[in-house]
């Protein structure tokens, strides 16, 4: 007969050994919409009205064959860009985020002009035309892409903080990503990294709902995106991604939180793409009452609009900046066309660092 062992009793646990540490129940502040002046909004509203406008002729250009490969438009989410990016410290803090990505270039008030020819592959363009719509970058301002790879700037935006505070020069990193990004595994590593390493990096969620196709609700069991970093004790907060004021007053309340050295804070902001994942993408995933509803009753600008008319603003101002808008994306589009093409020289530059 086979012998049976009995398992050992189990020591007792030590009182600090049974019970798990406290988790971090602190929070950032509860976010208040922000109370822009009158001139505030007007800037706010210029630069929502020159993304949607510029993103209009960038489509437009796209149908003539002027840009090649693929290109994401940003129309219906420009209250993200620019609340959250109005409330950075320009020269400190730096910025990633994937390949929709004009939006947030604009926003950061880099000129229409080189932006377009970068788009449309000229050697004026700010990646000197090899970046095209995806992969536009600059060290200048403090922009560091524009990513084609789903969720691969959440982890390089990772590596910025850790820059950040390595050079304890009190800058901030803002990484952006979408609900479908949202799904990769590379995002976790982050954020453990992030939390452990107290790094100050706001991950920005601009959740419009339906990633490349698929809505949110069928491809994510959690399907509030600012409570994913709950595991790993990462606060979120969730705001309207439709108001550029509750963008920008959530955004604050996420600085808030990271400039104290607190680690950081994930802020998703609920907004809409009024066009398909990318130009090629006809969209027939949703309907277009669904779409339709969204621009009559949610769109971003307009309620900008609504609400400098109730401070006094008038009629006359908003179509003049309106109509100096048109003239400024039209020469930006003139620009670029008129720009000469890359050197083919110029396949051999910026590929390589010389070390000495």
């Amino acid at each position: 007969m086979a012998r049976t062992s009995q398992p050992r009793a189990a020591k007792p646990a030590s009182k600090a050994a049974a019970e798990p540490p406290a988790p971090n129940r602190e929070r950032p502040a509860e976010p208040e919409r922000f109370k822009a002046s009158k001139d505030q909004l007007l800037e706010f509203y210029r630069q929502m009205l020159l993304i949607r406008r510029f993103e209009e002729r960038a489509g437009q250009l796209y149908g003539l064959g002027l840009i090649g490969g693929f290109c994401h438009l940003y129309i219906g989410q420009e209250a993200v860009a620019v609340g959250v990016q109005s409330a950075l410290t320009g020269g400190l803090d730096s910025v990633i985020t994937g390949y929709r990505d004009h939006g947030h270039m604009l926003a950061y008030g880099i000129d229409p002009k080189v932006i377009m020819a970068e788009l449309t592959g000229r050697a004026a363009g700010i990646s000197k035309g090899k970046g095209g719509s995806m992969h536009m970058f600059s060290v200048e301002h403090g922009f560091y892409g524009g990513h084609g790879i789903v969720g691969a700037q959440v982890s390089l935006g990772t590596g910025l903080a850790f820059k950040h505070r390595y050079a304890r020069d009190g800058g901030v990193c803002v990484a952006y990503f979408g609900d479908g990004a949202a799904n990769q595994g590379q995002v976790y590593e982050s954020f453990n990294m992030a939390e452990l390493w107290k790094l100050p990096i706001v991950y920005v969620i601009e959740n419009n709902g339906y990633a490349m196709g698929t809505a949110i609700g069928r491809s994510s069991a959690e399907d509030q995106l600012y409570r994913r970093g709950e595991s790993f004790r990462i606060p979120g907060i969730q705001a309207d991604g439709m108001d550029v004021l509750a963008a920008r007053g959530a955004m604050e309340a996420a600085l808030a939180w990271v400039r104290q050295g607190k680690g950081p804070v994930i802020l998703e902001l609920k907004t809409y793409r009024y066009r398909g994942h990318s130009m090629s993408d006809p969209a027939k995933y949703r309907t277009r009452d669904e779409v339709q509803e969204m621009r009559e009753k949610r769109d971003p600008i307009e309620h900008a609009k609504q609400e400098l008319l109730a401070m006094g603003v008038s009629e006359d101002a908003l179509k003049k900046l309106e109509k100096d808008i048109r003239t400024q994306v039209a020469e930006a589009a003139d620009f670029a066309e008129q720009s000469p093409e890359p050197d083919e020289a110029e396949l051999y530059t910026n590929v390589l660092v010389e070390s000495y």
